[in-house]
């Protein structure tokens, strides 16, 4: 479906899968996808363009339905006729034929069972079915939970996101009837990744209870690693805050933490999976590993990791 060699899609994460993270994962066998969160158009028109100029392979964007630019980055999508589509933070049905018009494969991540239906009806051309065990915005539900229920529940092809790092995780998930994964704190971890040392490095100390979700009192639960901007998230909804103090203690959070390498009140976005991570290393050595582990594993009827989209 995709033209990559790999079923590994890169998660959309704002302000860290930009060209030089996406074009690596693309040229490795992957599909890179640009975080297109926070971005003003010409910017994603600009790294769109990067992409381009560092790989000739595939590659797509994730759109962020809530973001205040969308419309303006839709058509900028549109425009240039990216791969595919991801779509997270809202509702992508009234823009799914406008992109499918443009040859633009559309790919909503769902956090469950009915939204995969519901996107399914849609005419999505496939779902990424995430678990809570993700990064950042987050459902409920397990992702060893999730994926088969999803695999069950519609026709289209899924993807597993959440809680997967190396081969051992993409073999899960194609055994539990998914077409491929997608993993962010993995490539978050890489050498080409543009996030701060800082950032980086805190993955790497982090064990897999160094995580906290909040933000389910206001209906956004968010997975973060443990520092103080997310124990005083945790203590103004035990304190019962208002949403303004949520705000207001939010902005900027991610930025800080991917440009400044705030690592305390910065918004570590990151999942579970970060207690398995221990090197910084390139992309191409982290699939290739990842590959080669899944085809020791996967019986040989399953080995169909070569154009498996």
């Amino acid at each position: 479906m995709f033209g990559t060699r790999y079923p590994i899609l890169l998660g959309g994460m704002a302000h860290v899968s930009r060209s030089p993270l996406v074009a690596a994962v693309s040229a490795a066998g992957g599909l890179g996808i640009i975080g297109s969160g926070g971005m003003p158009p010409e910017v994603l028109a600009e790294q769109i363009a990067d992409v381009r100029r560092r790989t000739d392979k595939p590659f797509g964007v994730n759109l962020m339905l809530l973001d205040p630019n969308i419309k303006a980055q839709l058509e900028v999508v549109l425009r240039e006729r990216v791969t595919m589509v991801t779509t997270g933070a809202g509702n992508p049905a009234p823009y799914i034929e406008r992109l499918k018009e443009a040859g633009i494969k559309v790919f909503p991540v769902i956090p469950a069972v009915s939204l995969a239906r519901r996107m399914e009806r849609s005419g999505a051309d496939g779902v990424i079915a995430e678990g809570t065990e993700s990064g950042g915005h987050v459902g409920e539900v397990t992702t060893i939970v999730l994926v088969p229920q999803v695999v069950d529940a519609v026709s289209i092809p899924v993807i597993a996101a959440g809680g997967i790092a190396d081969g051992r995780g993409l073999a899960a998930a194609i055994v539990l009837g998914a077409q491929g994964v997608q993993m962010g704190t993995r490539f978050l971890a890489s050498a080409e990744a543009p996030a701060h040392e800082n950032f980086k490095n805190a993955i790497l100390k982090a064990n897999e209870r160094a995580t906290l979700v909040t933000g389910r009192v206001l209906g956004a639960p968010v997975r973060t690693l443990v520092n103080k901007m997310s124990k005083q998230f945790a203590l103004y909804e035990r304190e019962g805050r208002p949403r303004e103090e949520f705000e207001a203690l939010a902005v900027g959070g991610l930025r800080r933490a991917v440009y400044d390498g705030d690592t305390e009140t910065g918004s570590l976005m990151a999942g579970q999976i970060s207690g398995m991570i221990d090197k910084i290393e390139p992309v191409e050595t982290i699939i290739t590993q990842m590959v080669a582990t899944a085809a020791k594993l996967l019986p040989e009827e399953m080995l169909l990791l070569e154009g498996r989209l």
